[in-house]
This record gives C-alpha cells, structure tokens and sequence, in this order.
C-alpha cells in the first residue's frame, strides 16, 4: 500500500473532516518529534500506511462491539489510540506509563478538539481500574499475547473484543496463548502488511 493508497483507504471509509485531523495529528506528530523519539524518522515517509491505516484497519473489525470505552493499551506516539479517537465517536482511554508520552497525547487531544472522548491515563494497565468493563482492547507492539490478557483482563469481560496487531510471530503467539487462555481466536490479515496479522479474540478467559 502507497501513501496515496492509504489516503484513500481513509478517505473511503471515513469522512473528509477526519482525514483533515488525520493530517493534522501528522503536523503535531512531526512538531513533537523534534522534542522527543516518538516514531523513527523514517518512518515519517511511510506515516499513513505504517501509523495511520495500520492503527485505522482496526475500527471496522470492532465494528459489533457494543457500548463502551475502547481500552487502548501502551498508547505512546497515538498508534492506535489516538487514531481512533479522531476516526470515531466511541470513547477511548488510553493507558501510558511514560509521562513525556502521556502529555503529548493529551496536547495533542487538546489541539485536535477531542477531549470529549479521548482520555490519557497515566499508568500501567495494570493499575488501571475502569468504572465499565472495556468493549474493545487494544495494544499495538506492547507485550506477548498470554502477558496482554494477564494485564488487562481485570479490564475485560465476556463482550469484550480484543484488537491485537502482531508480526510475524502471530501464529506462535496464538498457540501460546491458548495454553494458558481459553476464548475465540482468529487472525485477520493485515491490509498494510502481509507478514503481520491482527488477533481477534472474544470471550478471553484463564483457562
């Protein structure tokens, strides 16, 4: 997938005024990296595909969610977190233990205008204690499987859907997982990079 590609994939699936905040969050993103390593710089001239469709592909697969925040975990440079909380209207809270992190992305919520639905909290997940159980959870390159569900599954109940993105190691991963966990696993592909896929589970329970 091209940049340009990627636009479009945004552009198709979503409306123009997210795609305005898309680039926007580009603009703050690039303004912050000179203050601190939030993406590598190479990575910039892949920004839409790598961070942007990459965090984006997510939302449709949590398209029978019900109601409920969208619990993103280890949120760190926006992917997928903020992201999501520019493309849709459903809250989303994400967990960061970094502090230089967690006021980037509260600035960066600020200057996008979507505090209304975009909470940053300070801390590891497993501190975290949410009022409703969460309807969706989501960590991009933050753990193994097996250690994600220990984590979060104070976070969780059985209508959960759990958004995971891994790499090459998806399968294997999966296999691990299901040693210690039981539930409903499937491996979606990834649209914007064939070696990786994106664990879906539901009903994740110790075994």
């Amino acid at each position: 997938m091209t940049e340009d590609e990627a636009r479009d994939w945004i552009r198709a699936h979503f409306n123009v005024s997210r795609e305005t905040q898309l680039q926007r969050f580009g603009e703050i993103l690039r303004e912050e990296s000179a203050r601190q390593n939030l993406i590598s710089s190479a990575s910039f001239d892949e920004l839409w595909t790598r961070h942007f469709v990459d965090s984006a592909q997510l939302i449709p697969l949590a398209a029978e969610a019900g109601e409920g925040a969208w619990v993103d975990v280890g949120t760190g440079a926006g992917m997928p977190g903020l992201v999501v909380a520019i493309l849709i209207d459903r809250p989303v809270v994400m967990v960061e233990p970094r502090i230089r992190r967690v006021e980037f992305l509260r600035a960066a919520a600020e200057q996008l205008g979507i505090t209304d639905r975009a909470t940053v909290v300070h801390g590891k997940i497993e501190s975290y204690q949410p009022e409703q159980k969460a309807a969706i959870v989501s960590a991009r390159a933050v753990a193994a499987l097996p250690d994600l569900f220990k984590t979060t599954a104070h976070c969780t109940d059985s209508s959960t859907i759990w958004l995971l993105p891994k790499g090459r190691s998806v399968q294997s991963e999966v296999e691990a997982a299901r040693a210690k966990w039981q539930g409903a696993f499937h491996v979606e592909p990834s649209i914007t990079s064939p070696e990786s896929g994106i664990v879906v589970a539901r009903k994740v329970r110790p075994k």
